[in-house]
């Protein structure tokens, strides 16, 4: 990995302590420590959050199945929770260290160091909204209010900020 100092923070995930590490345009050597993907989808300048049945509202994502690829998993996840589809360019990864975590389950269901893949979706089709799977509605959001609608790690907003960036760049 870079030797660079990178972004990183400490998270209390379900009692587990968890150092998280954002790594810009760096893409996972080994695929199969790909725990799960995630995006922000943008439409005329603002982001898609769903609210999920089970943890409020979010950005789009969740775990690559058997036989895809991550590009394809957060494909699937934008349309399943969104109901979108658009063109997807590569933000990122947030490496996900359980080396500090004194409650670690080497047989448990992830790595000890995994990642979480982002990208950044320019939504070209926006479908009616089915509920057919786990979000109940989804909403519309300037950048600058994503912190006050959503709770999350700083490194979330940091891949955020680089989503609307290159958003910018590209309405250049």
């Amino acid at each position: 990995m870079e030797t660079q100092t990178q972004p990183s923070a400490f998270v209390n995930w379900g009692g587990h302590h968890v150092k998280l590490t954002w790594f810009s345009k760096v893409y996972p050597e080994d695929l199969s420590k790909v725990t799960s993907v995630h995006g922000f989808c943008l439409e005329d300048g603002k982001v898609l959050l769903v609210q999920l049945k089970e943890r409020g509202f979010d950005f789009p994502g969740g775990h690559v199945e058997r036989g895809e690829t991550p590009e394809e998993a957060f494909h699937r996840e934008a349309y399943e929770e969104g109901y979108v589809r658009g063109e997807i360019c590569y933000l990122g990864m947030i490496e996900v260290s359980h080396e500090e975590n004194p409650l670690f389950d080497p047989n448990g269901r992830y790595p000890l160091v995994g990642y979480q893949l982002f990208y950044r979706m320019d939504v070209m089709e926006r479908l009616p909204f089915g509920r057919e799977h786990e979000s109940v509605t989804r909403i519309w959001v300037e950048p600058a209010e994503m912190p006050y609608v959503i709770k999350d790690h700083d490194l979330a907003m940091i891949a955020l900020n680089e989503a609307t960036e290159i958003r910018n760049s590209i309405a250049e």
